[in-house]
This record gives structure tokens, C-alpha cells and sequence, in this order.
């Protein structure tokens, strides 16, 4: 017999998953970076909020600038 409350919840839309980001595929795969000491403490002390996505962000710009002097 399932669990759960009888008739579901009808708050689900409320709480339903909501993509943060505007990339066309799923951010699954890892990577490593090695970076000096410094700058992982200014990371770790809050000093650039999000710091995946700024690096995701400037990764892309650096992929986009390649390609498109590979492509002239």
C-alpha cells in the first residue's frame, strides 16, 4: 500500500524543481581546477557568490572566442 498523504499534495507545483540556470544541457560532469592557495581562500571566504557559474560562464566565453578564430 503506498504511503504518503491521501489525495497528494496540493502545494506540489510550489515546490517543484526549477532549473537555475539557462545552459541547454545539464551541468553533470566534474572537472578538477587547480588554483594558488589565495584565490581559493578568497572562494571559500565568499568573496565571488556563485563561483561555479562564473567559471562555467567564462569557460564558455573562452570555448566561443577559440571557435570562432579556428572557424576564420
Amino acid at each position: 500500500m503506498p504511503k504518503g498523504r491521501p489525495g497528494g499534495n496540493p502545494d506540489l507545483a510550489k515546490y517543484h524543481f526549477q532549473q537555475k540556470y539557462d545552459w541547454d544541457e545539464p551541468c553533470s560532469d566534474r572537472m578538477q581546477l587547480r588554483m594558488p592557495p589565495s584565490m581559493k581562500a578568497a572562494i571559500k571566504a565568499g568573496l565571488i557568490e556563485d563561483w561555479q557559474e562564473v567559471a562555467r560562464k567564462a569557460i564558455a566565453q573562452e570555448i566561443e572566442r577559440v571557435t570562432e578564430e579556428q572557424e576564420n
